[in-house]
């Protein structure tokens, strides 16, 4: 009876592993990324949390957008965004927050601008916006992680 009860505990415990709740996932909308994945993807049961690693002003093919021109890039950050999260299965108004990291904190009027033509200025996510020194490459002037919670189905 002990054997037969730990192999259940044994199979219901590999079982579960197996089934994890959470997916890393690089979508194809996004220039695949170098040693991380783009989304840790985690099922909720009625509903997906999409955890958006930093988004860079980068096309699909891996190209800066917008060198020099601080509005283009941020264009190209919250495509990004929107790409993924529809990639995923949602759209822009199951963005719950975004973390934005710019370089110059003057520049804050232009990422409202163009946050506000992405996302729905009735009921906006939770937002954090942080001045940073540097990003990880000198030509780039904004990064912006977010997270969305997509109701499945």
């Amino acid at each position: 009876m002990k054997l037969i009860l730990i192999f259940i505990l044994l199979t219901f415990s590999f079982d579960t592993f197996s089934q994890s709740p959470l997916k890393l996932v690089n979508p194809n909308s996004v220039s695949t990324p170098k040693g991380y994945s783009h989304t840790a993807q985690i099922d909720l049961g009625n509903a997906t949390m999409i955890l958006i690693a930093g988004q860079v002003p980068l096309d699909k093919q891996g190209n800066l957008v917008g060198k020099d021109d601080f509005t283009g890039q941020t264009e190209q950050v919250f495509t990004n965004i929107k790409n993924i999260i529809e990639e995923a299965g949602g759209n822009m108004n199951h963005l719950a927050k975004i973390t934005i990291f710019i370089r110059d904190v003057s520049k804050i009027q232009v990422v409202r601008d163009v946050r506000d033509r992405f996302v729905n200025t009735q009921n906006p996510p939770a937002s954090t916006l942080v001045e940073v020194s540097k990003l990880y490459r000198d030509d780039v002037m904004i990064e912006i992680e977010a997270t969305a919670v997509i109701p499945k189905k």
